[in-house]
């Protein structure tokens, strides 16, 4: 039966193009589409979590409550304690001292006075200790635009949109005026060694990266630092390995009356990324289900139009004895067929389209002039073992659909009128 029915729909092209047409364009955008998705949320994720949120992030409660004030003085202390004891209970996690830091960037003239200023956000990471890993996760090698990175104290990164805003270049001596942990003024100079550009517009306006030693004895945090971020085996974000984290942590940590005792956060508590992880799955089971309804209507209507082509089809099969739910049964088996066909070629081309933008992405940026938020300038689709199926869902179930919908006209054929219709 299977076979014979592949005959017909091969040999009889007006009968399937249309149908497999439909079926691939739909399957296609949907398997596009769901890898674009993953791609979005797979690359928010990670630029998040590089930068700010790491997998888990440990800090204290008050300096969690205030976190987008940058909070140094309510920072952990005796963070050297607190490290040997996460690297020996937790040893699959790779814990990273960080500390966030908000001032101006002065950069003088050559009497030494003020010729332009600006805000900036700073990051106070390990860059001179020999351990590669930070500057590996914020991706510096490949970031760098002109000059080098810092190989001795005193010197630091600085975006290159910053640096152009302050007509400054690599060589050159600029001033970081800001805060102690303790509330004092904070004044430092420093060597630019190379300017970057991170890749969101966001941190691209004014971001100034510093050893992590450098900045703390500029800010007065001698074995302190604002977080202490973790990252899961993999570096790749799984919420039920975070929560597990949490949960020992909170064994090992139990809560005390200290108001500056370490407290753990994961990534989805923060920055509103777990609203937006579970906004981005409604997104895409909506999408499905668009497809499937819209793709259904189309083959409702190709199916209808398909049944008068086939009307006097029909009648002979009928008038031969052939039952009615036998021609209605076969004709369901046809678009399973059809279905199957147009998922396959529609998952193939889709999924190539999702390996070319996985590889190359899609570069925005221009749509993120004004962004403030962290967000990366290019998007990656991100193919998944989901993504394979996934094209399966709309192109069987509409065609399915459709079809059962156009078929139920088998049924109001009259057999009286069957032989006077194949005289004529």
């Amino acid at each position: 039966m299977i076979r014979f029915l592949f005959k017909g729909i091969f040999r009889d092209r007006q009968r399937s193009l249309l149908p497999v047409i439909v079926a691939t364009i739909g399957v296609m955008l949907t398997v596009t589409l769901f890898c674009w998705l993953n791609g979005f949320l797979n690359d928010s994720i990670e630029l998040n979590a590089r930068f700010s949120t790491g997998h888990v992030k440990i800090m204290t409660a008050p300096y969690a409550k205030h976190i987008d004030q940058v909070p140094n003085d309510l920072a952990l202390t005796g963070v050297d304690t607190l490290m040997k004891k996460l690297k020996s209970d937790f040893p699959d996690i790779t814990w990273e001292e960080r500390i966030h830091f908000g001032g101006l960037i002065d950069a003088p003239d050559k009497n030494g006075e003020t010729r332009e200023q600006g805000p900036a956000i700073g990051f106070g990471i390990d860059m001179l200790s020999g351990d590669k890993s930070e500057i590996g996760r914020f991706n510096l090698v490949k970031s760098l635009r002109r000059g080098r990175l810092p190989e001795k104290p005193g010197e630091i990164l600085i975006s290159e949109l910053f640096s152009q805003k302050l007509k400054v270049n690599p060589g050159d001596t600029v001033t970081f005026i800001g805060s102690t942990m303790n509330g004092a003024m904070a004044m430092a100079n420093f060597k630019i060694a190379g300017t970057i550009s991170f890749g969101t517009i966001g941190m691209d306006r004014g971001s100034v990266i510093i050893d992590l030693k450098d900045i703390r004895s500029v800010l007065d945090m001698d074995n302190a630092a604002g977080e202490i971020v973790g990252y899961l085996p993999g570096n790749y974000y799984d919420e039920a390995a975070a929560s597990k984290v949490v949960r020992r942590f909170h064994m090992l940590f139990p809560p005390s009356n200290d108001e500056y005792a370490p407290t753990i956060v994961t990534l989805s508590e923060q920055n509103n990324l777990g609203q937006m992880m579970g906004q981005i799955k409604q997104v895409g089971g909506f999408v499905v289900f668009v497809f499937v309804l819209s793709m259904s209507l189309v083959f409702w209507n190709a199916g209808l139009l398909g049944g008068l082509r086939r009307y006097i089809e029909f009648g002979t099969r009928l008038a031969i004895g052939e039952d009615y739910s036998h021609i209605y049964k076969t004709m369901i088996y046809e678009s399973i067929l059809i279905g199957i066909v147009g998922s396959i070629t529609g998952t193939i081309v889709g999924l190539t389209i999702s390996l070319y933008l996985q590889n190359h992405g899609l570069d925005i940026g221009s749509m993120m002039k004004n962004a403030s938020i962290m967000m990366p300038a290019v998007f990656h689709a991100r193919i998944t073992p989901l993504a394979f199926f996934i094209g399966f869902i709309p192109g069987l179930l509409s065609t399915v659909a459709g079809t059962a919908l156009s078929g139920i006209g088998i049924y109001k054929r009259k057999t009286a009128q069957l032989f006077k219709e194949l005289e004529a």
